[in-house]
């Protein structure tokens, strides 16, 4: 068996239960459960805090986990990090009142800073060589420095709307994070299976990025065409059979990346290609 910790909720929860979905393992039962099922018998689900998850993989009680690198980082987990599923991004940020003289990290030598990220604020001031006494806060840390709390905070900002809200200024970004599919260190040596997940959920996020291009082409258009299209291994070219058409038809399909779709197509029409289909992909698988 392999058992996986997923957010039990959060923001982290639900593109997690998507993206499995998405992989072709769908999760049975409510995140209130404290497990749950997948299609294939051999994987079952934990769901959990975010933050208890890479301690959980790290002591074996999970094989695999789904987390954010910024929670690896602040608990020191030895982990495998397997692949950056490219969710959940955010970065935790230095801030000041606004009315703060404080303009650089240097000028907290000595002062105080909250945060819920004690570890990695510590390296933070330590590699810099800034003395400053970090405090541990487990919420509201927005208000720390309102009430006298603390001189300065460390806390994760995604839109920096609440940092606005709070009247408080960004001075400098500290680490930056996204969500992480992580093992075990031993279960990831000896259970194959592990490797099948990382496979399924990175076919995902390749085909994410990519879009599935088919097209009609008059045979003399075909060379310009096909300098047109950036395609992963060239483009696919099949023969159209049909009696009606004046001249000689070919089927032109090829997967190309989704940012050059808009551009892409325009150019494609102007050698020539009609009757332009683009379609979205599931998974690619590498």
């Amino acid at each position: 068996m392999i058992r996986i910790a997923i957010p039990n909720k959060g923001r982290l929860h639900d593109p997690t239960v998507s993206i499995f979905s998405d992989a072709g393992l769908p999760i049975s039962g409510a995140s209130r459960n404290l497990f749950a099922k997948t299609p294939d018998p051999e994987i079952s689900i934990l769901f959990a805090r975010a933050a208890d998850i890479p301690e959980y993989v790290q002591d074996g009680a999970a094989d695999v986990g789904i987390t954010g690198i910024d929670l690896i980082s602040e608990c020191g987990a030895e982990v495998e990090a397997l692949l950056d599923l490219k969710f959940g991004k955010a970065t935790l940020v230095l801030a000041v009142p606004e009315e703060s003289k404080i303009e650089t990290p240097k000028d907290l030598e000595g002062k105080k800073v909250a945060t819920e990220f004690p570890g990695i604020t510590g390296r933070y001031f330590k590699d810099l060589n800034i003395n400053v006494e970090v405090i541990k806060v487990s919420g509201a840390c927005e208000m720390t420095p309102h009430v006298g709390i603390a001189d300065a905070i460390v806390d994760i900002s995604s839109s920096g709307t609440t940092l606005m809200m709070n009247r408080l200024r960004v001075i400098e970004k500290v680490f930056s994070s996204s969500v992480y599919l992580i093992a075990n260190k031993e279960s990831c040596r000896s259970k194959e299976k592990i490797q099948d997940i990382k496979t399924a959920l990175e076919s995902v996020l390749n085909a994410k990025e990519r879009r599935y291009l088919m097209m009609n082409v008059p045979e003399g258009a075909l060379e310009a065409v096909k300098e047109v299209l950036p395609g992963m291994a060239g483009p696919t070219v099949m023969k159209v059979e049909s009696s009606n058409l004046e001249e000689s038809i070919l089927a032109v399909h090829a997967v190309v990346d989704a940012s050059l779709i808009f551009t892409l197509v325009n150019r494609l029409k102007k050698v020539g290609a009609r009757d332009i289909l683009v379609v979205p992909i599931e998974r690619i698988m590498p």
